[in-house]
């Protein structure tokens, strides 16, 4: 099944994905001995806070047709759709302990971290292409820019661990 997402359905998904990303950081930082990627992950979840509150901000910008469904939904099946697409493709929400459980030291925690982190570039890059409108994916493209950023600051992290 093949959805067009509106830019209110993508900054939805968007919400649950920080949301989730918060939850991953604070878990991993309880099996984290280092303590400056405690400190790193600590950060990335304040981080994912804001950006949650960045994305309700900028839905609330998005103008009305932004909002209008780009699919018949006479079910109203669009937000189950929405909650499960960030469940099942970004900070996984079930797996979190036997994933925290594979984690053995910083390094393992990092490269783990980096593979939500790249997880969520690649898929919202995906929303982002099976978004209709120009100023959606102009949005999503500040979506993707705030993971990336993520990324980045995880990486050079990983490289110092050598």
């Amino acid at each position: 099944m093949i959805f067009n997402f509106n830019a209110a359905e993508v900054f939805d998904i968007a919400v649950k994905v920080e949301e989730n990303g918060k939850r991953f950081y604070e878990e991993a930082v309880k099996v984290i001995d280092d303590p400056e990627i405690r400190d790193l992950f600590k950060d990335l979840a304040q981080q994912e806070v804001e950006h949650r509150q960045k994305f309700l901000s900028i839905k609330k910008e998005l103008p009305p047709q932004a909002s209008q469904s780009t699919v018949f939904d006479p079910d109203n099946e669009m937000s189950a759709y929405v909650q499960v697409t960030a469940d099942n493709h970004v900070f996984i929400k079930g797996d979190f302990e036997a994933k925290l459980a594979e984690v053995k030291d910083a390094r393992s925690a990092l490269r783990m971290a980096m593979e939500f982190e790249k997880d969520s570039v690649i898929f919202f890059l995906t929303i982002q292409d099976a978004t209709d409108g120009q100023k959606g994916k102009q949005f999503i493209g500040e979506l993707v820019k705030e993971e990336q950023e993520h990324l980045r600051r995880l990486s050079l992290q990983y490289k110092r661990q050598r």
